[in-house]
C-alpha cells in the first residue's frame, strides 16, 4: 500500500471514528427540521394587534381604514389633539394619523402626519398612504366629472400566458425553480468547502501545535502529508453528506405520505371543491414537471459532482497551506476572509446576476473564473450552457487546483516547522521563493 494511500486511510479513520463526526451526523439532519419547524410556527404566530388613533379633522377618511388582525383604527377626531398625542407618549395607542382640515380636499396630501413613539415600518407607512391615495383619486374623479363606475368597469386585469417557440405551453416562475435548483447545488458546495476545508486546517494545527508533525514527516514527504489530508477528509465529508441525503429522503416521504393522507381527509369532508382544486393543481403540477424533467439534469449531477471535487480540493490546499502557517486558529482569521470572499461572492453573482441575465458578460466570466465557477456555474447549468463553457470552467478548476496545490505545498512545507512567529504576507511570499 502506498504512502498516500496509508495517510488517506488514517485521517478518514480517524475522522469517522470521532465522537463529534458521530453525533453530528446524526443530529445535525433533526437539529435542521427543528429549526425548519420552529421557524414556520413563528411564522404563523399571529402579532399583537396594533391600535392606531386617527383624528381627521374634516372627516373624509374616518371610514376608509378598516380593522384588519394587525391593526384596529379608533376614531378620536372628537378629542383634543393635545390629549392624543399624550396618549401616543404614554402608548395607550401604537400611533395616530393626524389629518388636518384644509380649504380645499386636493391640498391635504402634503399635510398629513403619522405621529409615534416608534418609527413605523416601510410597509405600514405604503398602506396608509394608498388609502388615502384612493379616496383623494375619488374625488378627483368627482371633482372633474367622471363616471367613476364606469371607470372601475373599464379596468382590466390581464393574465399573460407562456408558450416556447416549439408551441409548447410553459409555466411561471421557472427561472426562480431553476436558480433555486442550481443555487442549492451551489450551496451544498460551499457549505462543504467551509466545513472541511476547516477540518483540514485544524487536523493541520493540531498536529503542528503537539509536535507530532515533525515525527510524520520524516517517513512522508510534506505534498503527500497535506493531499492525503485533504482526500481523507473529503471522503469522511461524502460519507456524511450521503448518509444526510438518505436521512432526507426517509423524511421527505414520511413528510409527504403524511400530507398525502391529510389531502385524502379534507377531500372526504369537501369533495366537490377539493375535485376541483385538484384538477386545476394537477394540470398545473404536469407543466411544472414537464418543465422540470427538460431541465438538464444528466448534466447538472455530472457537473456537481466535479465541480465539488475540484472546488474542494482547491480551497482545502488553501485551508491547508494557512493551517501549516500559522500556530493557532486565532492566527488565521487574517488569512481566511481572502478565501471565503470569492464564496460569498458567487453566491450573489449568482442570486442578483443568473436569475435576470443567465448569459451576460457577468455571469459567463464568473462561472469560468475557478475561484466561482463551483458556485456560479451550477446556477447557470439549468438555463443551458454552451458545452464549450463548461469544459472550460472545468479545465480551468482544476488546472488552477494544481496550481494552488503546488504553490500552498511550498508554503506547507516550510510553514509546518515553523513555531512561535506569527506570519505575514510578506512572509508567505518568502516562503514561496524559498
Amino acid at each position: 500500500m502506498s504512502i498516500l494511500s496509508l495517510i488517506i486511510r488514517r485521517e478518514f479513520i480517524a475522522k469517522v471514528r470521532n465522537k463529534s463526526f458521530i453525533v453530528m451526523t446524526f443530529l445535525s439532519p433533526l437539529l435542521f427540521v427543528g429549526i425548519a419547524v420552529f421557524v414556520g410556527y413563528l411564522a404563523s404566530m399571529k402579532a399583537d394587534t396594533k391600535r392606531i388613533a386617527i383624528h381627521d379633522e374634516a372627516g373624509y377618511f374616518i371610514n376608509e381604514f378598516k380593522n384588519s388582525e394587525e391593526f384596529t383604527y379608533h376614531n378620536l377626531s372628537s378629542i383634543d389633539l393635545k390629549f392624543v398625542k399624550d396618549s401616543i407618549i404614554n402608548e395607550r395607542y401604537e400611533g395616530l394619523i393626524f389629518i388636518p382640515k384644509v380649504d380645499s380636499l386636493h391640498k391635504v396630501k402634503n399635510k398629513i402626519q403619522y405621529i409615534s413613539n416608534d418609527s413605523p415600518s416601510l410597509d405600514y407607512i405604503s398602506d396608509v398612504e394608498d388609502v388615502i391615495s384612493k379616496k383623494l383619486t375619488q374625488f378627483n374623479y368627482q371633482r372633474l366629472g367622471l363616471d367613476t363606475l364606469k371607470i372601475q368597469e373599464a379596468k382590466t386585469k390581464v393574465d399573460v400566458g407562456l408558450k416556447k417557440s416549439t408551441g409548447e405551453e410553459s409555466v411561471k416562475g421557472l427561472n426562480e425553480i431553476k436558480i433555486a435548483i442550481g443555487g442549492a447545488f451551489g450551496y451544498l458546495i460551499m457549505m462543504f468547502i467551509i466545513i472541511y476545508g476547516n477540518l483540514v486546517m485544524r487536523s493541520v494545527i493540531e498536529e503542528k501545535t503537539n509536535r507530532i508533525i515533525e515525527i510524520i514527516i520524516s517517513s512522508v514527504k510534506p505534498f503527500q502529508l497535506m493531499m492525503g489530508k485533504i482526500i481523507g477528509t473529503s471522503l469522511a465529508g461524502i460519507l456524511q453528506f450521503t448518509i444526510w441525503a438518505i436521512i432526507g429522503m426517509i423524511m421527505f416521504f414520511g413528510i409527504s405520505t403524511y400530507f398525502g393522507v391529510q389531502m385524502g381527509a379534507s377531500a372526504a369532508i369537501d369533495p366537490s371543491i377539493t375535485e376541483a382544486a385538484s384538477v386545476e393543481f394537477a394540470t398545473t403540477a404536469q407543466l411544472y414537471i414537464k418543465e422540470l424533467w427538460n431541465l438538464p439534469l444528466a448534466t447538472l449531477v455530472i457537473s456537481f459532482i466535479l465541480y465539488f471535487i475540484g472546488g474542494y480540493f482547491l480551497y482545502s490546499s488553501f485551508y491547508a497551506a494557512i493551517g501549516a502557517a500559522v500556530d493557532n486558529e486565532t492566527d488565521s482569521q487574517q488569512f481566511l476572509l481572502p478565501i471565503i470572499m470569492p464564496l460569498v461572492l458567487g453566491v450573489y453573482i449568482g442570486i442578483f446576476t443568473v436569475l435576470n441575465d443567465p448569459h451576460g458578460t457577468i455571469a459567463t466570466i464568473f462561472s469560468i473564473f475557478p475561484l466561482t465557477s463551483p458556485i456560479v456555474m451550477l446556477m447557470r447549468i439549468p438555463f443551458g450552457v454552451p458545452l464549450w463553457q463548461l469544459a472550460l470552467s472545468i479545465v480551468l478548476l482544476f488546472a488552477t487546483f494544481i496550481l494552488v496545490v503546488w504553490f500552498a505545498s511550498k508554503i506547507y512545507r516550510v510553514g509546518i516547522l515553523m513555531h512561535g512567529k506569527k506570519p505575514s504576507w510578506k512572509e508567505l511570499y518568502k516562503w514561496l521563493k524559498y
